[in-house]
Order: C-alpha cells, then structure tokens, then sequence
C-alpha cells in the first residue's frame, strides 16, 4: 500500500519524465533520419557516377571500335581510288607515248618524207620562178596597156579643147595667135586646129508640157504651119502645165480611208511589245484559278524523287556504290585535222 501511495505522488514526475523522454527520442529520430537520408544520397550519388562512368567507358569502347571501322572501310575505298587514279593516269601517260612516237613515225614516213619534200620544194621553186617571169610580163602588159589608154584620153582632150577654141586658127587674112610671124613655122597647137573640126553645141531639147494622156492624140494632129489668125487673141492665157496641175490634183484620201483597217490590234501589239521589253519576268502572273498548265511546286520542298533534306545533310555527298563501271580507255590526244588532209593532198615532189 505504501508503495501505492508513493507511485501515486510520482505520477506527475513519471509523466514528465515520460514526455522529456519522447521529446528527446522525437529531436533523436529526426536527427538520425537526416543522418541517414545524407549516408543514402551519398551512397546513391556515388553508385550513379560509377554507373555512368562504366556506361561513358562503354559508349566510348563501342564509338571507337565503330569508328575505327568506318574510318578502315573508307580508308581503303580512298585508297582503291587513288590506286585506281595512279593507274589510269600511268596507264593514259603510256598510251600518250605510244600514240606520239607510232605518229611520228608515221608522218616521217608517209607525210613528212625529207627526200620527196625536197623534190618538191625544188619543184616548186622552179615553178614560182616561171610564175614570177609571167606576172611580170603581165605587169609590164598592163602598165603598157594603161599608158596607152592614158595617151588615147589624151589626145581626145587635146582634140576637144582644141575643137573649142577653133575660132583662134589663122585663117588667109591675119594669122592666129599660135602662128607668130617672128617664128618660122607655126605651133603644134595650130597644126591641131587645122586637123579638127570646130564645136557645134547642140541645144538643148525643150521638154514637152505634161498633158492629159487623153488629149495625147490631139498633139500629133497639129500641123506645122498655123492658119492665120482673124482677130487677136484674148489673153493672157496660162501656161498649160498650170493649167494641167489644175485639172488633175493629187489624190488626197480621209482619214478614214488612210487608215489602216488593223490600226488598234496592230497599237495593241506594240503596246505589249514595249510591255514585255520592260517586264523582268516573262511568264504573265496567273491566279491557280486560271492556269492552264499544272502547278509546279518549289524545288527545295519536293521532288520527284522525295523530300531534299536541305541543312541536315551536305550536298557532295559521295556514293562509292552508285559510281559508273568505267569503260575502256580512249585517246586522249585528239587527232590533228591537217595530219589527215595531206595524206591526200600532198604531192610527191609534182607541181
């Protein structure tokens, strides 16, 4: 009983004692759990970092065994091309040789040949000579040709200036000023006057009035000797070429008939001519609604062959696998047109 009795005035403390206690455990726990919840990232984070360097060391050994491969593939591709390269241009050098040795032979032989050029060349050396003798000849033929003909214009000269002063000849009264007393014998000019006749100029035809052709039968009918007059004329009369203007005046059309019955689609046309000489583009802008021919879309969106993958992708791309089986090697050096014109044309030491 009593020691009822003294738990029973130890309450108060037992529950204080209680609650500090669980007050305690309480700051304990979070202080415990804060503790643990720093041991696990911990432990987590480290876990994580030696997970991703075993999967960065990973990913590095599968990109280098990958890229080692690729880079041995197009290694040898590159390599089988310049192999192929060096072979086509020694193989190219070889037959530039062959053909330039097997041509110069062949024009030294057939073309070229030193002894028939040299028969031909004397050939032809004999022969300018004879054509040089005959141009000459000829030159000289000409130029006696051309004197000739200069001293026939000449004398005509003379003959006329002397036919136009032939009123100066001495006649048996008084001598002419080209026959002086004081000289023993007269001028040749004299001589001249003497042999040709004097200069009678023609005068000149009067042009006939332009009259109705109607009338044209009128003109021949005139006799050439007028009756006589009874009485004088009345006049003044006008001349009949006024007279004639008069009656006949140029034909003088209106503006409607001047005009050309094509005259505004014939404007029009010029219109769109000076139109389409300023215009920049040539193809008339259209809505869709009115083409008649299929609309084209943008080449940079799409083709016939699929989407083109502008910016992603480079536009010298090279694809080994689609390159063209070569064929066989052709000459190189094209053949020389004049090579070919005189193996014909060449003469064999003729002219």
């Amino acid at each position: 009983m009593a020691a009822l009795v003294r738990l029973t005035d130890q309450v108060d403390e037992i529950i204080n004692s209680i609650y500090d206690g669980k007050n305690q455990a309480e700051e304990e726990r979070l202080r415990e759990y804060k503790a643990a919840v720093k041991v696990q990232a911990w432990f987590r984070a480290s876990r994580s970092r030696s997970y991703l360097k075993h999967l960065n060391k990973c990913a590095l050994k599968v990109q280098r065994t990958y890229r080692g491969y690729l880079g041995r593939r197009y290694f040898r591709v590159l390599l089988k091309n310049t192999v192929f390269i060096m072979k086509l241009n020694h193989y190219n050098s070889m037959s530039c040789k062959i053909q330039k040795m097997w041509r110069g032979y062949y024009v030294r032989k057939y073309i070229f040949n030193y002894y028939s050029r040299k028969r031909y060349l004397e050939a032809l050396q004999i022969k300018n000579h004879t054509i040089r003798g005959e141009l000459t000849e000829f030159a000289e033929q000409q130029e006696a040709a051309r004197k000739r003909e200069e001293e026939k214009n000449d004398k005509k000269r003379q003959e006329y200036e002397a036919r136009k002063r032939h009123h100066l000849v001495s006649t048996e009264v008084m001598p002419g000023i080209y026959n002086s007393p004081f000289l023993p014998y007269p001028s040749e000019t004299e001589y001249l006057l003497r042999s040709v006749k004097p200069l009678i100029r023609k005068k000149a035809a009067e042009k006939e009035p332009l009259f109705d052709p109607v009338c044209a039968s009128y003109n021949s009918k005139v006799p050439t000797v007028l009756p006589p007059i009874p009485q004088k004329p009345q006049g003044p009369f006008r001349e009949p070429i006024d007279v004639q203007k008069q009656r006949y005046k140029p034909f003088q059309p209106s503006l409607r008939v001047a005009t050309d019955f094509y005259s505004l689609e014939k404007a029009r046309q010029q219109l769109k001519d000076a139109e389409w000489v300023t215009r920049i583009n040539d193809n008339i802008l259209q809505p869709f609604t009115h083409r008649s021919i299929p609309y084209e879309p943008l080449l940079h969106t799409t083709s016939k062959f699929g989407h083109l993958p502008y910016g992603t992708k480079f536009f010298r791309h090279e694809y080994i696998d689609r390159h063209i089986v070569p064929q066989n090697f052709k000459t190189l050096v094209p053949p020389i047109p004049i090579f070919d014109k005189l193996n014909d044309t060449y003469s064999q030491g003729q002219v």
